[in-house]
């Protein structure tokens, strides 16, 4: 030290501090951009993993964190491929750079099940058109039928009708769920409505002695008779379905109508067996019934929507459904 003279001395401490300041300063700025890159991995939608040269996870998002199993299952050498993981599909990517191998998992569960109803919507829609034909000779034949057998033979071929109706609503369901709802609106009355309805119900068939209850009023609407008559024909037929399954020998079903300011509204209650699942309720291709084929309720609510209204299950003591139809 006895070398240094005081004014070096001053400075060699004065470059010190400063070169502490700058390193104090750039160990905040390395700090702020850690959190800043930790921050905008954390705002991705989809989980991250940011791998060192040893295959060790160097960062990851709270997503990545808990698809924690699934990372177990990737490949990171491999781009572009899909996995299934639980209930759930994802897409997985990756890319490099320098020593950094980062993974990506995306959710395309929804993305999937789009697809998958779409092409089921097509080749449903393809069958349809194919089936139509035939069965319209069957139905015309079974007309012609009716007439000329004996009398002992007439509810044989009525059976045959009722068969042949179910499979012509389910092709007219099939093929207006490919082509979406459109509303063709004009003014009725509930009476016109109902007598088609009754019409309906007569021709589904049914074992059990069931009363039907229906609104006293007959009051105007405005709206798509046909469609109309196509919704409340499902939720009649999914509630004889229901009391068919109960193990008492009768039932009921009743729809009651209120309105208010904006909507017309109808609730329909049946004594009929509980639904199961409720959450695939109003799922396409996904019936909670034996012999239905999960196109009714889906389009009784597009049928609702058509008309500015919406369907809801009710969640009250007794079992049933409301139904709201702009006025």
């Amino acid at each position: 030290m006895s070398g240094i003279s005081p004014e070096e001395l001053s400075l060699l401490i004065e470059q010190t501090y400063k070169v502490e300041k700058e390193f104090s300063e750039l160990k905040a700025s390395y700090a702020h951009l850690q959190d800043t890159v930790e921050e905008v991995v954390e705002f991705l939608p989809n989980a991250i993993w940011i791998l060192d040269k040893g295959g060790e996870i160097f960062l990851q998002n709270s997503q990545a964190k808990s698809l924690g199993e699934l990372f177990e299952l990737l490949e990171p050498k491999k781009n572009d491929y899909e996995v299934g993981f639980g209930s759930k599909s994802y897409l997985i990517k990756c890319s490099s750079y320098k020593e950094k191998v980062m993974l990506s998992a995306t959710d395309i569960t929804e993305q999937k099940r789009k697809e998958n109803l779409a092409t089921m919507g097509q080749m449903a829609a393809h069958l349809s058109h194919e089936i139509r034909n035939p069965i319209g000779s069957i139905s015309l034949l079974s007309s012609t039928l009716k007439k000329r057998v004996m009398p002992e033979n007439v509810a044989i071929v009525e059976e045959i009708q009722k068969s042949v109706s179910r499979i012509e609503r389910i092709i007219k369901a099939t093929l207006m769920f490919s082509k979406g709802v459109h509303a063709s609106k004009s003014t009725f009355m509930w009476g016109e409505l109902q007598d088609a309805l009754n019409m309906a119900v007569g021709y589904y068939g049914y074992t059990k002695d069931i009363t039907f209850v229906f609104p006293e009023q007959n009051f105007a609407i405005n709206a798509d008779k046909d469609l109309l008559e196509m919704l409340f024909a499902n939720f009649l037929t999914n509630a004889i379905d229901a009391i068919e399954l109960d193990e008492n020998d009768y039932g009921n079903i009743e729809i009651v109508y209120e309105r208010d300011d904006k909507f017309h509204k109808f609730y329909i209650y049946d004594s009929g067996v509980m639904i199961e699942n409720t959450k695939e309720l109003f799922e396409a291709f996904k019936s909670t019934k034996v012999k239905g084929n999960g196109l009714g309720l889906v389009l009784s609510r597009q049928i609702a929507q058509a008309h500015g209204g919406s369907v809801e299950l009710l969640n009250g003591q007794r079992k049933g459904f409301e139904i709201k139809l702009a006025l």
